[in-house]
């Protein structure tokens, strides 16, 4: 969760920067101040639009099947062994008893680093097959951006810009869609 709010806290200062530099242009600059505008979208929306999101989204999901099958199997392993160690522990001398303890514990361990490190695979794999949609989705942007001679585009994901002024700036959502799409 930290680098999730690492994330948002650079994004605000990277707005906070951005805005600063256009009002700095826009005070040194009145002249031009009729031509400048701000664009904005919400990146995450476009991406969930794009087709080929689709086709990622149901690879994940399917990979997400896998690790949850092998957790569940794991889970019930671990189950079972437990239910065994508690039926014969009244048996067990104390250090076979110990043994099986550690044995568990060291289990139970494993169980849950595996669970951690299949989020974290899931995460950078999912980052990976998205790259290249962000990369398309980026490039559209920027087209967009430049035929409209926009001086900057905001992202408005996470609530980082909760107030654009509609007659200083312009929702591109439309145009970059149409980009992606290839309708013209």
């Amino acid at each position: 969760m930290d680098n999730y709010q690492n994330k948002l806290a650079n994004r605000r200062w990277m707005m906070v920067i951005a805005l600063s530099f256009i009002l700095c242009h826009l005070s040194f600059s009145p002249a031009k101040a009729q031509i400048l505008c701000i664009g904005y979208l919400s990146h995450d929306s476009i991406l969930t639009a794009m087709p080929q999101y689709k086709f990622v989204e149901v690879e994940m999901d399917s990979l997400r099947q896998a690790y949850e099958k092998e957790m569940q199997r794991v889970e019930k392993d671990f189950n079972e062994k437990y239910e065994a160690f508690l039926e014969g522990r009244k048996d067990y001398p104390r250090t076979i008893m110990l043994k099986r303890q550690t044995e568990l514990q060291q289990l139970l361990e494993r169980n849950v680093k595996f669970k951690e490190q299949s989020r974290r695979e899931l995460a950078d794999i999912r980052k990976q097959k998205l790259a290249p949609l962000t990369k398309l989705l980026n490039d559209a942007i920027a087209n967009v951006a430049q035929q409209q001679h926009l001086l900057v585009v905001l992202n408005t994901d996470s609530n980082a810009c909760p107030f654009i002024d509609p007659e200083m700036s312009v929702d591109i959502t439309h145009e970059v869609l149409r980009v992606l799409t290839g309708e013209e």
